[in-house]
């Protein structure tokens, strides 16, 4: 049911510690337990299960839950052992464990949505559990009646959700690619602002509170970071996966982010440099290098003899040029460029070799990644995706062992 991998080299790659294997579908969401060799895990096979390590070095199934319905999201709030799991059927489910982890009790039913549970918060300062759906909204009840408090509708599917506990303000990402800021009251909400800059469906968002950092990562294979605090809403591009961006963890102490993408990539970004923002995309009707016409520019076609060209964008500038003045391609980490991009030639011979060096780190997780957690504390991260495994990964050798003070996972 679950094997232990217990070689450790020392090297700068995350090391896998264990596999857990006994769900029949898809794990749609993993938590590590703080403090405590363990794992809950939600899945499409309709049961939300507890995993502990035993003295052998496996995981086995403490206790599990079957649901009406597939699980799609879930919660974990460690102090008050409660787990809120959301259903395919629009339904978030309250359950309350035992301190050894070896009872689990049904508390009550949230009718949230009408549709998929994308994403659940639960605050126990106000009491209330948040979530979005694929009914189009986010809505918020109260923990005590099992009321619903309030609700506000988007016009695309709400994907992720995150909030901040001492404003009551609510990121909510969305399948359009926007992502609405929403102060949420007792019994209304009123929309703040909202962020657009991703060509595709938000999937994974994270908030830092301490530096009011805001990280987005969608389908179009980008993570875009939004500083909420300061400096006019400057923003970052990232661009170093090859698909999906389905899962993020910022670290405070090390000024890292962790991001995993849905082909089993791990990347981990520095963080604690000065980066540049990508500069917005100009438009023209010819190259703005070499003056030739863009092909929908048909006055200057017909007056210059020319026959138009295709336009493109320079990744490092912005200006938009023709193939032919930009048929040189460079990675630029400092604006996020870990991959060969499109540049114009006199960007190209601007950019230096140490210009080039990598600020990120880039891993195969060997699954397909549908969600990811971390225990910062302890350097453990936990994958799950839709080959049904879980994998439980040691992430010091690639963050940095200060993370880990005192831990040896083995």
């Amino acid at each position: 049911m679950a094997a232990e991998i217990h070689s450790r080299p020392q090297s700068s790659r995350p090391v896998l510690l264990s596999k857990i294997e006994g769900h029949q579908d898809a794990v749609t969401a993993a938590l590590l337990i703080p403090k405590e060799d363990g794992v809950i895990t939600a899945s499409e096979d309709r049961t939300i299960r507890v995993w502990l390590k035993r003295d052998s070095g496996q995981y086995w199934p403490s206790i599990y839950h079957t649901m009406a319905s597939p699980c799609s999201a879930m919660a974990y709030h460690h102090d008050s052992r409660r787990i809120f799991v959301g259903q395919d059927n629009g339904a978030v489910m309250e359950f309350h464990v035992s301190e050894d982890f070896n009872k689990m009790n049904f508390i009550k039913t949230y009718p949230a949505h009408q549709n998929r549970v994308t994403a659940i918060i639960f605050s126990l300062t106000t009491e209330w559990v948040i979530s979005t759906g694929h009914d189009k909204c986010v809505s918020w009840m109260c923990t005590r009646s099992g009321n619903m408090l309030g609700r506000h509708f988007s016009t695309s599917w709400t994907s992720c959700l995150q909030y901040d506990f001492d404003t009551q303000y609510a990121f909510v990402g969305d399948c359009s690619g926007q992502i609405s800021l929403l102060k949420l009251e007792q019994s209304s909400c009123s929309v703040i602002t909202t962020l657009k800059g991703h060509e595709g469906s938000v999937a994974c968002l994270w908030w830092d509170p301490i530096q009011r950092l805001l990280f987005s990562g969608a389908s179009d294979n980008s993570i875009i970071m939004w500083d909420i605090g300061g400096r006019k809403g400057r923003t970052l591009l990232l661009q170093g996966h090859h698909d999906r961006v389905q899962s993020l963890c910022y670290l405070q102490l090390t000024r890292q982010l962790v991001s995993c993408s849905s082909d089993g990539g791990i990347a981990v970004w520095n963080m604690d440099v000065s980066r540049e923002e990508a500069p917005q995309w100009l438009e023209s009707d010819s190259c703005q290098k070499c003056e030739q016409p863009f092909f929908w520019n048909i006055k200057q076609m017909w007056d210059t003899k020319t026959l138009g060209l295709r336009q493109h964008h320079c990744r490092k500038c912005g200006q938009a040029v023709c193939g032919k003045c930009s048929s040189k391609r460079s990675s630029y980490p400092v604006m996020g460029f870990e991959f060969q991009v499109r540049v114009c030639d006199s960007c190209y011979d601007s950019i230096k070799d140490e210009d080039r060096t990598s600020l990120a780190t880039f891993h195969e997780g060997k699954h397909n990644i549908s969600h990811m957690s971390m225990d910062v504390a302890r350097g453990l991260m936990v994958t799950c995706g839709t080959d049904r495994v879980v994998k439980i990964w040691d992430m010091t050798p690639v963050v940095g062992c200060s993370l880990a003070t005192g831990f040896s996972p083995h």
